[in-house]
């Protein structure tokens, strides 16, 4: 997810350089970086929703979820007890 926020990013910014190099008045470049800044946000908030919806489908279907590092971890919070002894953690 984060390649495509920072390729979103990238653009909002070459594109209205581009646009005013090219001869475009500067509020017409001004108008497209919004658009473009408001469609980056549009998308970077349905990306991580649909990240979160497989995390907990995920969790429903094995139990275990993987945090951002790609780490196994067991339940919502990851902590409290231990899996195979079911007692509580030190």
């Amino acid at each position: 997810m984060s390649d495509v926020v920072r390729w979103g990013a990238f653009s909002c910014a070459l594109v209205p350089f581009v646009l005013i190099v090219s001869g475009t008045p500067v509020g017409g470049a001004a108008g497209a970086a919004a658009g473009l800044a408001a469609v980056t946000c549009a998308c970077r908030a349905l990306l991580r929703q649909s990240e979160r919806t497989a995390a907990r489908v995920r969790v429903r279907e094995t139990g275990q979820l993987r945090d951002r590092t790609g780490l196994i971890r067991t339940g919502a919070r990851g902590g409290g007890l231990h899996c195979d002894r079911r007692t509580p953690v030190d």
